[in-house]
């Protein structure tokens, strides 16, 4: 490979002692590709595993917590136990790649489709619609609700950990339910859950507390616990950079393992909290200060990306969407074959590219998300 990518493929310990390969992770991405009842299917396990061999670590799409908590048409499900024999079988398939495999845990409040929850029951901490869906108001959620759908947090982090992940995610980005406790957007509460922004923290804490406590008690090994963040909201009220700084500052009290933020490109500026002498990324290395590893991501497509984002000063880089168009970047850029890198989708390349028929609606239906050949 060429020198100044070999950064890239340093391996990585993390606090606890789990190590990666390299610095490059399988960003997590909704495939919509699971069985009716949420459990896993070949086709996602094919998937995973034609993208399992480069990267050091790779986190799957968001698995729901909880039965009202469902995002995605095709999403699997890890509300109970019978989810744990499928579960077993995609960290198999990831970790006999040679990376370590990490399952990403969320709860969509106020963001899932009526029509995946029972009863088309739509909970969020406040009965405030979304600003993508104005027609759906959700209802609030109860104290003793709040408690359940934390434990849930941790009987999900209990079944990883019984079907061999190396860890978990806990997804407190992309406006989902933790985000939309701690937004003052979607928080209008003023009870212990809500109001100041002490109390609005009071539950993606209290999240990270009982998986932590699951992972001690469940994982027979040394067992990754991250969380995902988004570091703004455009809304007003909504979250700003200085919030962002806030969680970080709790987050990095905690003992996890990694923070991961969720960014559509990496150089981007903040809007909001702070300046934009730096970008995003930038600021949040520098908040961070090194106490917890930082993973980047945002429109990561060369090699030359993946290193200009690890020198803003986070040690981890995901790629996410050129690992759905090139499923070998990774190989190709330690080979020294990163011209070969394939970034556009080929509509006659499914089959190839092993993308499971929901995925691949998905893509091509969405547009600017991807680049298109014939």
């Amino acid at each position: 490979m060429e020198q100044k990518y070999k950064p890239l493929f340093e391996s990585f310990t993390f606090p606890n002692g789990v190590e990666v390969k390299n610095r490059i992770v399988m960003a997590p991405m909704t495939h919509s590709s699971s069985n009716d009842d949420g459990t896993v299917t070949d086709a996602e396990l094919e998937y995973y595993a034609r993208r399992s061999e480069g990267a050091g670590m790779v986190i799957t799409a968001c698995i729901y917590v909880s039965p009202n908590g469902k995002g995605f048409p095709g999403e699997f499900a890890g509300d109970s136990d019978a989810m744990i024999p499928g579960l077993t079988r995609l960290a198999e398939t990831i970790k006999s790649k040679g990376a370590k495999a990490i399952l990403q845990i969320f709860h969509g409040g106020r963001r899932v489709p009526p029509a995946l929850v029972p009863n088309g029951d739509v909970v969020s901490a406040s009965a405030v619609a979304a600003t993508e869906s104005p027609d759906v108001v959700p209802r609030e959620l109860k104290h003793e609700e709040i408690e359940a759908i934390i434990r849930d947090f941790g009987e999900t982090t209990r079944r990883a950990a019984v079907a061999g992940f190396d860890g978990v995610e806990i997804h407190g980005a992309n406006t989902y339910l933790l985000q939309q406790f701690y937004s003052p957007h979607s928080n209008r509460r003023n009870d212990q859950w809500g109001g100041d922004i002490d109390r609005r923290l009071t539950f993606p804490l209290a999240v990270v507390d009982e998986v932590k406590r699951a992972a001690a008690e469940h994982a027979k090994g040394p067992f990754l616990v991250g969380y995902r963040f988004s570091p703004e909201e455009p809304e007003t009220p909504g979250l700003t950079m200085e919030d962002t700084f806030r969680l970080l500052d709790e987050l990095a009290q905690k003992d996890l393992d990694y923070l991961h933020v969720s960014l559509f490109d990496f150089r981007s500026k903040p809007a909001r909290g702070a300046d934009d002498s730096k970008t995003r990324l930038e600021w949040i290395a520098e908040r961070v200060a090194g106490r917890v590893p930082v993973i980047g991501v945002g429109s990561i497509h060369s090699a030359d990306d993946a290193i200009e984002a690890q020198q803003t000063g986070i040690p981890l880089v995901a790629i996410g969407r050129v690992l759905l168009t090139d499923p070998d970047w990774v190989q190709k850029v330690e080979e020294g074959r990163e011209d070969e890198i394939q970034s556009r989708l080929s509509l006659s390349s499914q089959k190839k590219l092993v993308i499971p028929d929901g995925l691949w609606h998905m893509l091509t239906a969405r547009e600017g998300w991807l680049s298109f050949t014939d």
